[in-house]
């Protein structure tokens, strides 16, 4: 057996490497989805709010950014208005009062999220805000605007299915998607099966813990299609540099075969430490099938070992979730064979620090 496979087959070293509990937090992935579905399910607009929305634009970063481009994947072929995702400190010129401003701030304190809410209400935009409380709560309560108020006390990375379900359910109150009870329920099957399969405590076929085994000491590249899973492939560069603490790089078929494939030609040297791994989904567009074939040979060509990782379920919900939950899983045991531990994240809180002390 690879002398990393034996560690992460030792719970007790497992928890060795967890003492602020990260693995518990993955475990009540299924609990926090029905959660999120009854925050969603119970929140309710203002009787006629919102009927003259021409454009939808979220404001987020980090963690909370991520869960509004899940969104903006999972309703691209069913919205008929155009949905974007603003990560900065100002919005874009066209914002005003037919946009949707969704403001995202897990703890509700995020300086770029709180001076984009700011910018939209000078826009006279009609904004809805999605927070655990912070900063966010109180601005939606000064200028009376609805509130989504969800569970505090998780790392905001962990926090995406509040960041997704409500908005999702949002959507569709206003009108403007359908999400499906059932899709709903086979997604939090779905996650329950992957946890009773990629728990610590299977030994045998961990697609998690495989995983893990194949990227550690490597440099992770995450390629997935654009469509529906751009969001899965940075959400996957993310965990493994956030819970591992290991620096990965993402993009997105069609696109990366007009560029990022030449960059395979003249990396000799450094190819022993690559590690590409292909996010693969049932129904992927029939041509993006056939690159991501045509890639994969140019990249064993060139002597580079690579992994699929599929997409599980029947609905695009389902799927989605189920590759997010993989994710979870796989850069946890990466943070334990890395020496990591999986939920700190000290070089942000020190920059988040020092950010502070540079006020103007």
């Amino acid at each position: 057996m690879n002398d990393s496979l034996k560690i992460l087959e030792d719970q007790v070293k497992i928890a060795s490497y967890d003492p602020g509990g990260m693995l518990a937090v993955i475990e009540d992935f299924p609990r926090k989805l029905e959660e999120a579905f009854r925050i969603g399910r119970d929140f309710r607009i203002p009787s006629g709010w919102g009927r003259s929305i021409k454009q939808i634009v979220f404001a987020g970063v980090g963690g909370s950014a991520i869960g509004a481009d899940v969104i903006v994947g999972y309703t691209q072929r069913q919205i008929s208005c155009p949905v974007m995702v603003n990560r900065g400190y100002t919005l874009p010129q066209f914002v005003g009062p037919e946009t949707l401003l969704v403001v995202s701030s897990y703890s509700g304190n995020t300086e770029e999220t709180i001076s984009s809410y700011k910018d939209g209400k000078e826009k006279k935009a009609m904004v809805i805000a999605i927070s655990s409380g912070g900063e966010v709560e109180k601005m939606a309560k000064t200028y009376g605007d609805p509130h989504i108020k969800i569970p505090a006390g998780f790392p905001p990375r962990m926090a995406i299915e509040f960041l997704v379900i409500p908005g999702l359910l949002l959507f569709d109150q206003l009108g403007l998607i359908k999400l499906s009870a059932a899709d709903f329920a086979e997604a939090v099957s779905v996650v329950r099966r992957l946890r009773n399969s990629m728990n610590p405590a299977v030994t045998s076929g961990n697609e998690a813990k495989e995983l893990a085994v194949f990227l550690h000491g490597k440099y992770p590249l995450f390629y997935s299609a654009m469509d529906h899973f751009e969001a899965l492939a940075l959400r996957w560069r993310g965990q493994v540099e956030e819970n591992a603490k290991v620096l990965a790089t993402h993009h997105v078929l069609p696109e990366m075969n007009h560029n990022e494939i030449m960059g395979w030609e003249n990396q000799t040297a450094q190819l022993e430490f690559f590690a590409p791994v292909f996010l693969r989904d049932a129904e992927e567009h029939p041509r993006v099938r056939v690159r991501m074939k045509i890639t994969q040979e140019l990249i064993r060509k060139r002597g580079v070992l690579f992994r699929e990782v599929y997409s599980e379920g029947d609905s695009l919900l389902a799927r989605i979730f189920s590759l997010i939950y993989k994710a979870d899983y796989m850069s946890f045991y990466l943070a334990v064979l890395c020496g990591a531990n999986p939920i700190e994240n000290k070089s942000i809180d020190y920059f988040k620090k020092q950010l502070a002390d540079e006020k103007d």
